[in-house]
């Protein structure tokens, strides 16, 4: 059983069945899903139908900065939810989970990190 903290999960470089065994069974228990644009839409599918899913990458039609992201994460974490906060590739790789991270740390908030495979290991191993 997962405890009801944040997640922050590599999603891995664009396919679908790239993201982890942990990924993939944190993505299935949540209660909001909290994703960047990039990551796979087929990706979402993964997640229970009832599950509220929030795009705010910077291409998502109502994009957030930063700091609001991070709000928001804590928000829906302090309402009692599991988050699988969705990243592209890894999340510490060309992404801001760092910031995250701390933020969650600073304001109390439990989180746990699992790792994607980066797009510098996946796109390579794909072409051959």
């Amino acid at each position: 059983m997962l405890r009801r903290i944040v997640y922050i999960i590599g999603a891995g470089p664009g396919a679908p069945d790239l993201i982890s065994a942990r990924g993939l069974r944190c993505l299935q228990a949540a209660d909001v899903v909290i994703y960047d644009h990039l990551v796979h839409q087929r990706l979402l599918q993964f997640a229970p139908p009832h599950v509220e899913r929030l795009d705010v990458g910077s291409a998502a039609p109502q994009a957030l900065d930063q700091e609001a992201i991070c709000y928001l994460i804590t928000d829906k974490a302090r309402e009692g939810k599991l988050i699988a906060r969705l990243k592209w590739g890894d999340p510490f790789v060309f992404d801001q989970a760092g910031v995250e991270a701390l933020f969650l740390h600073e304001q109390g908030i439990p989180f746990e990190v699992i790792p994607g495979v980066p797009a510098g290991i996946g796109v390579p191993a794909y072409a051959g």
